[in-house]
């Protein structure tokens, strides 16, 4: 598999690369990143062949897309595919006043959930001043999630339905921006958005991986159905298909609990017997299936990105597929990819 191969987006007129730039890390998230290795990172992607990058005002209070803008600027604006998001107006507000967490010396904004019509048209602006590019290729609703929203997320959800679903519906029909979507960490809210709704695409954190591959069930085959693309970011299951069942492993932002680390013991097993990295399974198998044209990594530092990049294009072979499936740690109708 190749870094810049071009993939179609679903049923949009676009072609994205299967491994894509997820911007949230700088955004400063946990610890700071410097100017010079955001800026580092972004041209390593591009050097590799990277051609899509995702962002949203959400990550740093909006310093990501302030760092994207700035490092895309003056990149050719037909040679890339960019994404962001809406959900959140920020307003200028004093360091001291905001609770930044978990992000660490963000961008001076506060963040204020809205997902109505004239709060999501704003915040398109607001996202392409920040940006200061002319267009956004993608445009998701963000986190109307029960992770993110918790027992607000059904009216939430229906505030998203109705308002900005009419907003992005808008400026798609008017050419504005040419695919919209959702973009939260639970398979069943794309599902449910899937079927109000007509969405483009979808991006998914976490919720299709070698651990998890419950999505199969129905959103995955309805998007199939009805030509909608999906990018998978958290492949990694935020930790503990990088790192194995080490001491500390983290799934799902928490300790992994023990069912899950035997689980991925069981797959490093047969990881080592056909000597493939943890990582590169856990990457290529996310883009094998039809609807999934790309995977969004997101890396702290230049070496990590070089490490993700040479996961994405580690041989590995058909068999070791197969295994796992003889073995009951991957679902028999999940689509891997070829041997190579």
């Amino acid at each position: 598999m190749n870094i810049g191969d071009k993939r179609k987006f679903g049923r949009v007129d676009l072609h994205v690369t299967p491994f894509a730039f997820g911007a949230a890390p700088i955004g400063n998230i946990f610890r700071p990143i410097g100017e010079d290795v955001s800026d580092a990172m972004i041209q390593t992607a591009w050097d590799a062949g990277v051609r899509y990058y995702d962002t949203a005002p959400m990550y740093g209070h909006g310093l990501s897309e302030l760092r994207c803008g700035h490092s895309l600027r003056w990149k050719h604006r037909d040679d890339y595919v960019l994404s962001s998001k809406v959900g959140r107006i920020l307003k200028p507000q004093k360091r001291a006043h905001i609770d930044f967490t978990p992000w660490v010396d963000a961008a001076p904004f506060e963040m204020i959930f809205d997902y109505s019509y004239d709060g999501t048209m704003r915040a398109f602006e607001d996202s392409l001043q920040r940006l200061a590019l002319e267009r956004m290729d993608i445009c998701f609703i963000h986190d109307i999630d029960v992770f993110t929203r918790g027992s607000e997320q059904p009216e939430v959800f229906k505030q998203a339905m109705d308002g900005a679903w009419k907003a992005l519906s808008q400026l798609r029909d008017e050419g504005v921006v040419k695919a919209i979507g959702v973009g939260v960490n639970e398979w069943e809210v794309c599902h449910e958005a899937l079927k109000q709704r007509d969405f483009d695409c979808f991006l998914l954190a976490g919720r299709y991986t070698l651990l998890e591959q419950d999505s199969l069930n129905a959103f995955l085959p309805l998007c199939e159905e009805r030509n909608a693309a999906v990018v998978v970011g958290g492949g990694f299951n935020s930790g503990i298909l990088a790192t194995g069942a080490v001491e500390g492993a983290k799934y799902n932002y928490a300790p992994a609990p023990a069912e899950i680390m035997e689980r991925v013991r069981g797959i490093e097993a047969v990881c080592r017997e056909h000597d493939v990295p943890l990582p590169a399974a856990a990457i290529q198998f996310v883009v094998a299936h039809p609807a999934v044209p790309s995977f969004a990594a997101g890396t702290r530092t230049v070496e990590q990105l070089e490490k993700n990049l040479a996961w994405f294009t580690h041989p590995i072979p058909a068999e070791f597929w197969a295994e796992l499936k003889r073995k009951s740690l991957l679902r028999e109708d999940a689509p891997t990819p070829a041997g190579s």
